[in-house]
């Protein structure tokens, strides 16, 4: 997905990276691009948030790992162009509005159509990580909502 600070990560990579199609293969190096902290206004918990890939001029993808500590989670929010998230390690929690809570573990592919209030993050006792690949409209890639109660993040799958 995302969960990245998206409004302002997905603007600042929107504007970068404007590369000539004809320049070849680029390798973003691991390690080349600093984490950061998930904002509080954004999220509840522990949340790093790792860059792999911005919007080219020719695509408008976003990607990040994101980590959740224990019980850490994303606020309610909608997505213009959706979402994708791969879990890659740990075990975590989805939920649409209106959807009862949906348990995910490594493997497990994600898809959150355009438009769909919801949020994630990790279970109560494991951390979680997924790639969230996000694509940009205007450059914007998220609308931030309300915070996640305790009382609707621990509700039973």
């Amino acid at each position: 997905m995302a969960a990245l600070s998206f409004s302002m990560a997905a603007s600042a990579m929107a504007q970068q990276d404007n590369v000539d199609p004809a320049a070849g293969l680029q390798i973003a190096r691991n390690g080349s691009q600093p984490s950061y902290k998930g904002p509080a206004e954004s999220f509840t918990g522990a949340v790093r948030v790792d860059p792999l890939f911005q919007a080219k001029e020719s695509t408008r993808a976003t990607g990040a790992y994101v980590t959740f500590e224990p019980g850490a989670r994303t606020a309610w929010h909608t997505h213009p162009v959706g979402q994708t998230l791969i879990v890659t390690a740990g075990a975590g929690r989805v939920q649409r509005w209106g959807d009862p809570v949906e348990e995910i573990r490594p493997g497990d592919v994600v898809w959150i159509p355009p438009g769909q209030k919801h949020w994630h993050g990790a279970s109560a006792t494991t951390a979680m990580t997924h790639i969230a690949i996000t694509e940009l409209r205007g450059g914007k890639a998220v609308d931030w909502l309300e915070k996640v109660g305790d009382k609707q993040y621990a509700s039973q799958p």
